[in-house]
């Protein structure tokens, strides 16, 4: 049995993830604004440093695992894009980055980022909002998006699952992470009937788009189900399983994007395919003469 920090324990698919992994004998150390083990705001930067520490205090065997579920959806305030952009992205990168060591430990360890199908169902997020996350510059992810008036939250919410896709993709082939025994990997949920959904559908002004978007299958998700792909991901069936992004959707993305991928090499990508084997073969070469 592991010992797992999930984040966004109290409510929705993080509470069912934590719920499953409890019960099937594992120790769960909780990560919310209430009812958790760790009771922390992962919207300020203060709140996440102090998150990561009691983690790292509570997990006295080790920590094998993580699930970052903890997340904002859209909403109005003109407040509501800090914190997304706070909560969806830094409370996953600078949490994680505080555990990498522990995590390494394990020398198995496995993590679980909750990204979206917003990834690819937005159109037209602006890239300066991926690049900005990507650099760490809150401020510049926020400026971003505030073209888009009352829709800002949205684009920072497709955002934020963008980025923090992104950094894992770009992290967990990386010696730090896969090098480590970590495993990184994502699920993209669609639409699933958590208790931030059901706000959505109960407010006048969000229920005509939420019911009018797509789902192929016909219906909401349920989070008992994200949660046990979760566990899943989290178990020896992932051994050989990192910089995956998973969706889970009903559909809703292949609908979108039935021809966008997967997608060959194209003759203008050759050469930068070319350098990352060699640079790969080169470090694997001197990795073996240390050693």
């Amino acid at each position: 049995m592991g010992t797992y920090a999930v984040t966004g324990s109290a409510s929705g698919m993080g509470k069912a993830t934590a719920d499953q992994l409890r019960a099937a004998g594992h120790t769960v150390i909780g990560v919310d604004l209430k009812d958790a083990d760790v009771t922390a705001d992962l919207s300020t930067s203060a709140g996440r440093s102090a998150a990561a520490a009691e983690v790292l205090k509570l997990a006295t065997t080790g920590l094998d695992g993580a699930v970052l579920a903890a997340g904002l959806g859209p909403g109005p305030g003109d407040s509501r894009s800090r914190l997304i952009i706070e909560v969806n992205y830094f409370g996953v990168v600078d949490l994680l980055s505080a555990w990498r060591t522990e995590l390494a430990k394990s020398g198995n360890a496995k993590v679980v980022i909750f990204s979206s199908n917003s990834t690819t169902t937005t159109p037209v997020v602006p890239g300066s909002t991926v690049k900005a996350l990507l650099a760490g510059d809150a401020e510049k992810a926020i400026g971003s998006v505030k073209r888009f008036g009352k829709n800002a939250s949205a684009f920072a919410y497709a955002g934020s699952k963008i980025g923090v896709s992104r950094w894992l993709r770009r992290n967990a082939v990386t010696a730090e992470w896969a090098g480590a025994g970590i495993r990184l990997n994502a699920i993209a949920p669609g639409a699933i009937l958590t208790p931030l959904l059901q706000a959505q559908l109960d407010d006048p002004e969000l229920a005509g788009a939420i019911e009018g978007f797509p789902i192929p299958l016909g219906t909401y998700g349920q989070a008992d189900q994200i949660a046990q792909w979760v566990v899943f991901m989290l178990s020896p069936a992932a051994d050989f399983m990192t910089g995956s992004l998973v969706f889970v959707d009903g559909g809703t993305d292949a609908l979108f994007r039935s021809d966008d991928w997967p997608v060959t090499v194209p003759l203008t990508k050759l050469r930068r395919y070319l350098r990352i084997t060699r640079e790969f073969n080169a470090r694997k070469e001197a990795r073996a003469a240390k050693g």
